[in-house]
């Protein structure tokens, strides 16, 4: 380990953490050959060693295997194979998705998560593992582990925080880039230190300098230099790099031995997996044995221990296996495929050796794609299906099998592969229902870069040509993507289309009459669809199967949608709700981003700021975990809204930064709140073909601005929209909106008594009762004005709304009152928490478990734990016991 004391210093810090009951990660970065896996045999030397009195640290380790890349979660069967008995004792969704990747669960029905729900799974036994020792994970060569396996492990690294569990990852430069965990790039080892090690390998001094030059400081290529001792030149540095070089050494070392024992190594190397039985059923069948592998063992190149054989680099590996003909390399996989005992190494073997296209072979693939793709490892399944379609014969069969793969590399997130994949289809095909399946696909990915207009117009294009059922679902989407596109043409297209097929959706022709103008239709059809959804979740809880639970699913994520539409706050957070709490316990972390957006779009308009800010918190955080990056700017959108109200311009403009569709939006409520009237007008008619909501304040933009000529068709649109909605908050925005322009009281009064009658949005009450108040001094009636102000001033500084606040207190000292009322103290207590320590106290005070809390919020117990530690001074109380006072006196504040 010469020259390596900072990468010690820093993995030795990370597992002292891990024995002080923290967590955390580092990713072990660089070329081959530069000592990674030394510095995690280090990492498992010293946590075996370890003597300062913590509990033992239990160590997992794991090994990217190149052959072993398809195999659906070999990695994670590697990992956890010594710590399988442990399973059976998380939350059955955790058990049973493990149990699921590990083969562990024959006879039992799975019902798979997203492609996140292995991390899921692995964070809650890695905690569960932690709460009676320390737990280091070790895996090297993550660049050849399993797509699956690679994202459960960085998905869980993200998510660590209080549990004492260290992981420690070794892959090559160009691998996994982004992981967002800190990283150790060691270098190239200096003259002194290669002296040192050169020495240490027997080698002369006079020798030094040469073998320095020719290895550049690479550990790996000083060491092999130094054993070969010959061959070397004078000059400088050679032409090949580095690893090349060292490879060009292995293939030396390979080529001199006796061809049996090339033979066997062969075997060996294109077995992959180092399994005995397997690599010695083929040999037998090739006329070798494994006495044939002596010569290679007594060369240092193999190790055979017990049943296995392992290559000493996997550089080693790929010597043996390069340097072979392709004939031979062709027999070796058939006895492999002839010999093996599973399916999937069998199918593997079998591709390996296709010289052809065939399609027994591709149909092998096929079936363990499928098999991949129910594990939720789509990655792996992409793979195995670009296999298959590269030996299908037929076109459309290969047009097919690509399309396979295209939507399972969708599933995985990757949207340029997916659009590849799709584009490369459709050359082989001829079938026109084919080809709306493609652009299925295409329309995902359009939608997901930002592009729903032109992700609508595919669907719409391309669904005439698909079977009833296909075109039914492309038409609900593509009506989805054109409402929030604002493309409204499209909604209307869709739901004509469906109408045309007998299969007409309630939900699509509401926003179709909706985008048409027609609100007194539209509305009460999408309230009537959010009624049947809210009944069948309150009547029968469970689904009857695994496909009727996802389409109840799909149809409450509709509601929600139509919720936000219909301006129905109380049915949007409601379902909102219930659908996040369906995908926290489906594990179904990839569909969490969506609809906490649409609760925290619930919670800003219910007044719940802080609480909406912790739920874009957590959105963020899962996005971020799991690379939805897309997700990020609506989120942030939502955000800018509490800080527009709250008037802090700077926060707005950097949350908008990437400027998403309704970032407009959030620049005219700001812009109304400072004053600037003109530009808050530009703003909100950007969005209104969208949003019924800006509506309302087109027209006190308007009227402010001094053109009210601008505020009568928004009025009138705003007035038809509340009244076919009939939610009591829009009727009393209406009535403001009514006295704003006409300058009387009478519509003032309705709206106030329908504001306090019926409650819901109390910014919108807060707004009505400044209004009303300006105006009632205005006509100089002060005595009067105070109450409706003196009512908007707590209101907006219970929303922290700044210059509503100031325009407030202003009014209320025009009418001749000094004092102005004080903010509650009690709702302010909350604010001193993180988002997430806010979140974690609330549902203690619930009464909700700590094991229960970390299941909901993904994260484990002994970190939920840490977060009530830590809130506990803030809030000045000492035990989760004094928390349902505290928060319930926060309650009777905020109402």
């Amino acid at each position: 380990m010469y020259g390596r004391e900072a990468e010690l210093a820093e993995i030795d810090r990370l597992l002292a953490d891990a024995r002080a009951g923290r967590s955390g990660a580092l990713v072990v970065r660089g070329e081959a050959g530069i000592g990674k896996s030394a510095l995690l045999e280090h990492a498992e030397h010293t946590a075996a060693n370890a003597d300062d009195g913590a509990p033992r640290t239990r160590v997992l380790r794991a090994t990217g295997v190149e052959a072993e890349q398809d195999i659906p979660f070999a990695g994670l069967h590697q990992l956890l194979w010594p710590v399988q008995e442990r399973i059976h004792a998380l939350p059955p969704v955790h058990a049973q998705t493990l149990q699921a990747v590990l083969g562990l669960c024959a006879g039992v029905e799975h019902r798979p998560g997203d492609r996140f729900a292995a991390g899921l799974a692995l964070l809650t036994l890695l905690a569960d593992l932690a709460e009676r020792q320390p737990v280091l994970c070790l895996v090297d060569d993550l660049q050849w582990i399993d797509r699956g396996t690679a994202e459960a492990l960085l998905f869980t690294a993200r998510r660590l925080a209080a549990e004492g569990v260290a992981m420690l990852f070794a892959t090559r430069e160009e691998t996994f880039g982004g992981t967002g965990l800190p990283e150790l790039r060691p270098r190239r080892l200096v003259r002194a230190d290669a002296g040192r090690l050169l020495a240490e390998q027997g080698l002369p001094a006079a020798l030094h300098d040469r073998v320095f030059r020719e290895s550049a400081g690479n550990p790996l290529a000083l060491i092999e230099f130094a054993a070969a001792r010959r061959g070397l030149s004078d000059g400088g540095a050679a032409p090949l790099p580095v690893t090349d070089r060292v490879l060009a050494s292995f293939r030396a070392q390979v080529a001199a031995l006796p061809e049996r024992a090339r033979l066997m190594l062969l075997i060996a190397a294109a077995e992959g997996r180092g399994y005995m039985p397997s690599l010695l059923g083929a040999a037998q069948r090739l006329g070798v044995d494994l006495a044939d592998l002596a010569a290679a063992e007594q060369a240092g190149l193999v190790e055979v221990a017990g049943s296995s054989i392992t290559f000493r680099h996997p550089l080693v590996r790929a010597a043996a296996y390069q340097d072979a003909p392709s004939a031979r390399r062709v027999k070796v996989h058939r006895a492999l495929a002839d010999t093996a005992d599973d399916p999937g190494c069998r199918a593997r073997h079998r591709a390996s050796a296709a010289v052809t296209p065939d399609e027994s072979v591709a149909a092998d693939l096929e079936t363990q794609a499928g098999r991949a793709g129910e594990l939720a490892d789509f990655d792996t399944a992409a793979s195995l299906y670009r296999q298959a379609a590269r030996l299908t014969p037929a076109l459309p069969g290969r047009a097919r099998r690509l399309r396979y793969a295209a939507s399972a590399v969708l599933r995985a997130g990757n949207h340029a592969a997916a659009l590849s994949l799709a584009a490369e289809a459709e050359q082989y095909a001829g079938d026109p229902a084919e080809r709306a399946r493609l652009a299925s696909v295409r329309a995902a990915v359009e939608f997901e870069r930002g592009d729903p207009c032109a992700a609508s117009r595919l669907l719409v294009e391309h669904a005439a040509d698909a079977a009833p059922a296909e075109a039914q679902s492309m038409l609900r989407t593509a009506a989805t993507y054109a409402w929030t596109s604002g493309e409204l043409s499209g909604v209307r297209d869709a739901a004509e289309r469906l109408r045309a097929l007998g299969r007409p959706d309630k939900a699509v022709d509401g926003m179709a009459l909706v985008a048409a103008g027609d609100h007194a239709t539209g509305l009460p059809l999408l309230a009537e669809m959010i009624a049947e959804v809210r009944a069948a979740d309150a009547s029968s809880p469970a689904a009857a199967s695994p496909a009727a639970d996802a389409a109840r699913a799909d149809r409450r994520m509709q509601a929600v949608h139509a919720g936000l539409i219909v301006g129905d706050d109380e049915a949007t957070l409601e379902l909102a709700t219930a659908h996040a709490a369906y995908c926290r316990a489906g594990g179904l972390v990839g569909s969490l981003p969506g609809v906490l957006r649409a609760q925290a779009q619930a919670q800003i308009a219910a007044g719940l700021h802080r609480d909406a800010e912790s739920t874009v918190a957590e959105a963020l955080a899962l996005a971020r975990d799991i690379g939805l990056r897309q997700s990020t700017g609506p989120l942030k959108a939502t955000l800018a809204r509490i800080a527009a109200i709250e008037g802090d311009e700077r926060r707005v403009r950097e949350l908008l930064a990437d400027a998403p569709p309704d970032a407009a939006y959030a620049l005219g409520l700001l812009d109304l709140g400072l004053g600037r009237h003109a530009d808050a007008l530009r703003h909100f008619d950007d969005v209104a073909h969208r949003m019924a909501a800006a509506d309302a304040d087109r027209v006190e933009a308007a009227v402010r601005a001094g053109t009210p000529d601008r505020a009568r068709e928004p009025l009138e649109r705003f007035q038809r929209w509340a009244r076919a909605g009939g939610q009591p908050w829009a009727l009393a925005v209406a009535a403001r909106c009514r006295a704003l322009l006409d300058d009387t009281e009478e519509p003032f009064t309705e709206a106030v008594r329908l504001h306090v009658e019926h409650g819901g949005r109390p910014f919108e009450r807060a707004r009505t009762q400044l209004l009303y108040g300006e105006w009632l001094r205005r006509s100089r009636r002060r005595s009067d004005a105070r109450a409706p102000l003196r009512s908007a001033l707590e209101t907006f500084e219970r929303l922290r709304a700044a210059p509503w606040t100031e325009r407030a207190r202003v009014e209320l000292r025009a009418t001749g009152e000094t004092g102005a009322a004080a903010p509650a103290a009690a709702p302010d207590v909350l604010d001193r928490l993180t988002p997430q320590e806010r979140q974690v106290v609330r549902l203690a005070a619930d009464g909700v478990s700590s094991r229960e809390i970390a299941a909901q919020l993904f994260l484990s117990p002994r970190t939920v734990e840490y977060h009530l530690y830590k809130a506990y001074p803030k809030l000045g109380v000492s035990s989760r016991r004094e928390l349902p006072r505290l928060l319930g006196a926060v309650g009777r504040a905020e109402s």
